[in-house]
């Protein structure tokens, strides 16, 4: 027990603290844009898979993985997102249409 490795740690940190971001992140897309924002996450999602692909480093390789499959799972979360804002848990934008359903 001569070294203690931090790094499974810190990656759950930081795993916790990008999943944390994307929540507000879902939120706000959806209110100013609608589901129409679905591709920029998937162009984050894409870059963010190649990136974790490319870098030697363990330890970054994974916090970009986590960031890509977290864009990827906001795709879908902007949709739901949208759904929650029809029935009513959170508030519409004012100045956008939304789909009757």
């Amino acid at each position: 027990m001569e070294h203690i490795n931090f790094d499974g740690l810190l990656i759950g940190i930081a795993t916790f603290l990008i999943i944390g971001l994307f929540h507000p992140i879902v939120v706000k897309a959806e209110y100013y844009w609608g589901t129409k924002c679905w591709w920029i996450f998937l162009v984050l999602g894409v870059a963010g898979t190649i990136a974790s692909l490319f870098i030697e480093s363990v330890f970054l390789s994974a916090i970009f993985g986590v960031f890509a499959f977290s864009s990827f799972w906001t795709i879908k979360e902007v949709f739901e997102q949208e759904e929650r804002v029809l029935k009513g848990w959170f508030p519409k934008n004012p100045k956008r249409k939304y789909p009757n359903k």
